[in-house]
């Protein structure tokens, strides 16, 4: 009962704030806090968090309520370089760092 996304355009540092947040919460619960949540990766992982309930429901056929975050992990993805003009006539270097998201599921009796 898990789902995986790569190569998320936003660094993972930015996106380890909103996922520290739900580790160990009810999927109910973490719902609600991901709306309320005001970081750009919310929708994100809210939107991850519905297909690993989507798996989890027609896969396992697990109920939604008995559903809680048993992980979720936040890892370096692929790094895009590229550059901008410095002073005089520098190329200065700019990492644009991407995530890989996993998020798995268990099943709390």
């Amino acid at each position: 009962m898990k789902a995986i996304l790569n190569n998320y355009r936003q660094a993972p540092r930015k996106v380890r704030l909103a996922a520290d947040f739900l580790r160990g919460q009810m999927v109910v619960d973490a719902e609600a806090q991901l709306d309320a949540l005001t970081k750009k990766a919310s929708p994100i992982l809210k939107k991850l968090l519905a297909s690993a309930v989507a798996n989890a429901v027609h896969n396992n056929k697990v109920e939604k309520a008995k559903l809680f975050i048993k992980e979720i992990a936040v890892d370096k993805g692929l790094v895009m370089k590229r550059f901008f003009p410095g002073a005089h006539g520098r190329a200065y270097p700019l990492r644009r760092k991407n995530s890989h998201i996993k998020l798995v599921l268990g099943v709390k009796e």
